[in-house]
């Protein structure tokens, strides 16, 4: 349980910090760095595989139809987060994009409920209650859904409980996901070059060496995020996801100077305040479990 608090913790502060990279080539199309997001993604995570001699375990898995679906979906709600979150960061909606993972934690506690059936208290439910009345100031103040927000969270939430459900470790999981995106990535690129649009290589050296680089940026924070997703509750990894969206706001507002409205400050603090009930009273769970195990341990 201490390592995958660990690999959450450190997994959601390096994602908390993505910001800040994703500005650096944010005169490239989302969809190109996507699209080299994926395939520098897959050629990292074969390396390892093949450095590991881990080639000859995952081979099996390759006859399995349904292991093959499970991570086809998970790879392409990823590709789908992706997007959304690279085109938000480089378009000025980096505080939009936190909002997405300020309410994943509450959403991934849903999931956790309604598929995983693990139990919540009264207090646990009061904050989900409390984050919906935000979103839906939100979408009142802003006119329409927040819909940057929400498809950060539904697809990540969702993401998140295919790892936590599906048979593959962290490692296998992730090459396979990108597996399936890989090939039409390369296409695309492929396309792009061939007509004389694409960045890669006429860009300069140094736009072109951050996107080969989006491969160990985008793969190590996600292995890290496999193996917490498989040694920690769904609930709790909900609860440590907060950290990464606190890291986007601040950026957003303080570094990057994006306009934090009144409006938006009741609809970030409703969320915000059911944050720290809910971290309160999981806080205390996680105390009296871990004193009743202590006290068994005497006994």
């Amino acid at each position: 349980m201490n390592r995958g608090i660990l690999y959450g913790l450190a997994t959601y502060f390096l994602w908390g910090l993505f910001p800040l990279y994703w500005k650096l080539i944010d005169d490239i199309p989302a969809l190109e760095i996507i699209g080299h997001r994926i395939v520098w993604s897959f050629v990292f995570v074969w390396l390892i595989i093949l450095f590991q001699g881990e080639w000859v375990n995952f081979r099996p898995v390759l006859r399995q139809r349904r292991t093959l679906l499970t991570y086809a979906l998970s790879g392409s709600l990823l590709a789908v987060n992706w997007l959304t979150y690279v085109w938000a960061v480089n378009n000025g909606y980096i505080v939009d994009s936190s909002l997405g993972y300020f309410i994943n934690p509450l959403v991934s506690v849903v999931l956790g409920v309604i598929f995983l059936r693990e139990k919540l208290r009264l207090w646990q439910w009061i904050p989900v209650g409390i984050a919906t009345l935000g979103v839906l100031y939100l979408t009142v103040s802003y006119g329409q859904l927040p819909w940057i927000g929400l498809t950060l969270a539904f697809t990540f939430a969702t993401y998140g409980y295919i790892k936590k459900t599906a048979p593959l470790n962290s490692l296998h999981s992730f090459s396979l996901e990108m597996g399936f995106l890989a090939l039409p990535a390369l296409a695309y690129l492929l396309f792009l070059g061939y007509s004389g649009e694409g960045a890669f290589l006429r860009s300069g050296w140094m736009e072109s060496l951050l996107l080969a680089f989006t491969g160990v940026v985008t793969g190590v924070p996600l292995l890290l995020f496999g193996g917490a997703a498989r040694r920690v509750p769904l609930s709790m990894l909900g609860f440590m996801q907060y950290l990464a969206p606190t890291l986007q706001f601040l950026i957003g507002v303080f570094v990057f100077k994006e306009a934090f409205t009144f409006d938006r400050m009741i609809g970030f603090g409703l969320i915000w305040i059911a944050l720290a009930i809910f971290s309160f009273d999981s806080y205390r769970g996680y105390r009296e479990a871990w004193g009743q195990a202590k006290d068994a341990e005497i006994e």
